[in-house]
């Protein structure tokens, strides 16, 4: 022993218990609750909704464009209207809210093996889909915002055009 340089067991103890409270005191943070998400606002549901038909619209076009050959520049038009369209309903998307994936930009059709949806598109096909999202549109309008509606109600008055301008080509 030379003399004071020996640490006691009671000593060390202390010395642990001492450091173990200010490293406690130093670390520990009052307990955060994690934010627990509200329900979803409808109008982002809707427009999730708007987008991923719009975008499934879009590739039905391209599907189109690769059955219908001598046409495909004839059908570009139609789906750069469909383009827009999505363009208009992401815009309106709140910050923050998660949008669908966005659509190729490209005139390509989406990569993978072919499923049985992925067949072969005639113009009759696109009609009805066309018909169909037109008719469709007035009771969207339900419940959403102004701008939405007016958005939605144009979207609408422009798919109904293709319905016609599509029983014109040949």
């Amino acid at each position: 022993m030379d003399g004071g340089s020996t640490l006691t067991r009671r000593s060390l103890l202390g010395v642990a218990v001492a450091a173990g409270v200010l490293v406690s005191g130093c670390s520990s943070s009052p307990a955060v609750k994690p934010r627990v998400p509200g329900p979803p606002d409808p109008e982002t549901l809707l427009l999730r909704s708007l987008i991923a038909g719009k975008e499934e619209t879009v590739a039905l076009y391209r599907r189109a464009a690769l059955s219908l050959t001598k046409l495909a520049a004839e059908l570009r038009p139609f789906e750069q209207r469909h383009l827009a369209h999505l363009a208009a309903l992401r815009g309106m998307l709140p910050q923050g809210a998660d949008a669908p994936a966005p659509a190729s930009p490209s005139g390509a059709a989406p990569s993978g093996s072919p499923s049985p949806s992925a067949s072969a598109v005639s113009l009759a096909d696109l009609r009805r889909a066309e018909r169909r999202a037109a008719t469709a549109r007035p009771g969207q309008t339900e419940g959403a915002s102004p701008p939405l509606s007016q958005l939605i109600v144009s979207i609408g008055a422009c798919e109904a055009v293709h319905v016609i301008a599509l029983g014109r080509l040949r």
